[in-house]
């Protein structure tokens, strides 16, 4: 497996272009399932994630062309010839279980495998399954696999109200709503920017919806959708975590096609730190006060809370700031496996079930370490930026499906970051 080699090189400077959304470009494409007609996204990542998405919807029968080296996904879902997403494709990735609503709203049956993805918590599907069924599905799990079925063919609108704002249930309910008879509403739906940026394409293809951002959404159902072209939103976790590089390393980077609206919460947290964040023409630009950062206390929390995917990157910020920053984590209970890696390098860190605390060094050093996870993986690298000596993260497969270009891209503005093939 690969590596990559970090070693710290003094303060970054230049600018970083972000990419279109992971997770909201994993939400889009299984859209698809819900037209017989074209679909195209622009603004695509080119990530391994995109590539799994890919070849799922395939088998299902969507036809799939990347164009623009990748950035723009035209797919077209004029038959489907397969209702089964099977065990093998889908253990690659958590999101695959978005086509269970398209596909029991466009062809009132499914077969979906469990999913997998990263090793973070148990993520149970049931919030999902208690969704689908009050719009009128009827599922089953046998052998591994969720069996769905619709009596009469059709999804019914109905009221439901979630006991967790999950941000997958929320877009496997939407989806499937707006092809169900009736109107339907969503209460205590999760409000992420990825949501938002769901609704309002699926809004393009005809869908009636109402309440996006907001935690009650209510659709209208159509009789059929079409096709449209959409841009997909700014990943706002890759821009939280180059946010991050300059306020650990040094120097003052601007992140191009940054918005301050999606991650004002995490946004709070680097002003409290000491970080200065500035819009700038092109998107957002950020470096350090002082040659040290603050401790601050960070609790992550669904949308508009501090998000769970940059909880990683933080702490490796926090590891070298004044003083002692704790960390609790509210969404994934084994979302702190990085933290022993870290200490590998230096860091002084006392996990107690899902808090940790963060005595903050002078100085990391570099270490050979292992990548837990996509957000811990990246989370290795920052800490790499500042640390003395070189440090070698493992396992680094993770960082293909959420992060195009990493080496490129932290190269670019100064960093010393090479990317090496296993042995």
């Amino acid at each position: 497996m690969d590596s990559i080699l970090v070693t710290g090189n003094g303060p970054l400077n230049g600018h970083i272009p972000i990419a279109g959304a992971k997770n909201a470009c994993l939400t889009l494409m299984p859209a698809t399932l819900l037209s017989d007609e074209p679909l195209t996204l622009t603004n695509a990542p080119r990530l391994s994630d995109i590539k799994t998405m890919t070849q799922l919807l395939e088998s299902l029968g969507t036809e799939v062309q990347a164009m623009a080296d990748g950035q723009v996904l035209a797919l077209s879902s004029h038959e489907l010839t397969n209702l089964r997403a099977d065990y093998d494709i889908v253990r690659k990735m958590r999101a695959s279980n978005l086509v269970l609503g398209p596909l029991l709203a466009r062809a009132g049956e499914a077969v979906v495998s469990l999913p997998g993805g990263c090793a973070i918590g148990a993520r149970p599907m049931d919030l999902h399954i208690g969704a689908l069924e009050a719009l009128g599905a009827d599922i089953d799990l046998r052998d591994g696999y969720l069996h769905a079925k619709v009596s009469g063919g059709r999804l019914t609108g109905a009221v439901h109200e979630m006991r967790f704002a999950s941000v997958g249930a929320t877009e496997n309910f939407v989806m499937a709503a707006t092809l169900a008879k009736g109107t339907s509403v969503l209460k205590n739906a999760a409000r992420e920017p990825e949501i938002v940026d769901l609704i309002h394409c699926l809004q393009k293809m005809g869908a009636k919806i109402d309440g996006a951002g907001t935690s009650t959404i209510t659709i209208e159902g159509v009789d059929r959708l079409g096709g449209a072209t959409h841009p997909v939103v700014v990943d706002r976790i890759e821009l939280g975590t180059y946010m991050l590089a300059p306020a650990i390393a040094g120097g003052e980077v601007e992140l191009l096609g940054g918005r301050i609206d999606l991650i004002e919460s995490f946004v709070e947290k680097l002003d409290a730190a000491g970080v200065d964040v500035r819009e700038t023409a092109n998107g957002i630009a950020t470096k350090r006060r002082a040659d040290h950062i603050k401790a601050v206390d960070v609790t992550t929390e669904v949308f508009p809370g501090f998000p769970t995917d940059l909880q990683a990157q933080m702490m490796a910020m926090l590891c070298t700031a004044d003083g002692i920053s704790n960390l609790e984590e509210t969404i994934f209970e084994n979302r702190f496996m990085h933290a022993p890696e870290l200490m590998r390098m230096g860091a002084q860190i006392d996990v107690q079930g899902g808090t940790a605390k963060v005595t903050g060094v002078e100085r990391m050093k570099g270490a050979p370490v292992m990548a837990t996870d996509l957000r811990a993986s990246v989370s290795l690298i920052l800490a790499g930026l500042a640390a003395e000596g070189e440090t070698r993260v493992n396992r680094v497969y993770h960082l293909d499906r959420g992060y195009e270009l990493l080496v490129e891209k932290l190269s670019g503005v100064g960093a010393k970051v090479e990317r090496v093939p296993g042995v």
